[in-house]
């Protein structure tokens, strides 16, 4: 989470005496610890507040009043978990507006390709296509397997290969993005597919590296060699 509750640095205030007269608000910081509490007040609001986030002051009032006399109606743990899940929202919708265009590219792409002959469509939203299929086991997500691969962006952007490297790709199946781990435990050792992987099942809001943005639908041509015995 990036943003969080500040919590502010103090040296040496044991002995410093604040006394200040706020004659709009009639607030005596008298003692330290009164502008301690006035200025983590002030401190936390303008924060969130530059941030765009609303702070309602008689909630926000209130929360402390009641933590201090062990009433709250949210513990810690659920106060924490409430902010950390409310930022990440927060986050997800900014990068939703901001991503807009390639989430739309990528919808647009998948509905089109569910068209295609010869595409199957999962029920979590993966696409993939058989260009051949092997005889061989089908792995588990426990299983190390041997593969070799192509991925691109649905614009034809080569972003990794081990064909290009020259050298097969051995990983474990649970190891790997959602829509590789799906796939992979259809495909017979032997086989090679096509997956067509929605950015949910992707990188999604992250993206990785310097190509794959955001929200980034992928193409991957897959063959699985073998399932490596351990």
């Amino acid at each position: 989470m990036k943003k969080r509750i500040i919590i502010l640095s103090l040296i040496s205030l044991s002995g410093i005496a604040f006394t200040t007269n706020i004659n709009a608000q009639k607030v005596k910081l008298k003692t330290s610890v009164d502008s301690l509490s006035y200025a983590l007040g002030v401190a936390n609001y303008q924060y969130y507040h530059k941030d765009s986030i609303f702070i309602n002051a008689a909630a926000f009032s209130k929360g402390v009043t009641d933590a201090s006399k062990n009433k709250a109606v949210m513990d810690e743990t659920t106060a924490s978990n409430f902010i950390v899940d409310f930022m990440q929202a927060r986050e997800s919708e900014k990068l939703s507006k901001l991503y807009k265009t390639q989430i739309e590219a990528g919808e647009k792409f998948l509905a089109e390709n569910a068209k295609k002959e010869g595409v199957i469509t999962t029920e979590s939203g993966l696409q993939y296509k058989i260009v051949n299929t092997g005889t061989g086991e089908k792995p588990t997500p426990d299983d190390m397997v041997l593969v070799q691969y192509t991925g691109t962006t649905i614009n034809g952007v080569k972003f990794d290969s081990s064909y290009d490297r020259g050298q097969s790709s051995k990983f474990r199946v649970k190891g790997v993005i959602l829509g590789w781990q799906e796939g992979l435990q259809l495909m017979p050792v032997g086989s090679k597919f096509i997956f067509y992987v929605p950015s949910s099942l992707a990188y999604g809001e992250r993206g990785a590296g310097s190509i794959i943005k955001p929200f980034e639908t992928l193409i991957f041509e897959v063959e699985l060699l073998e399932i490596v015995k351990e």
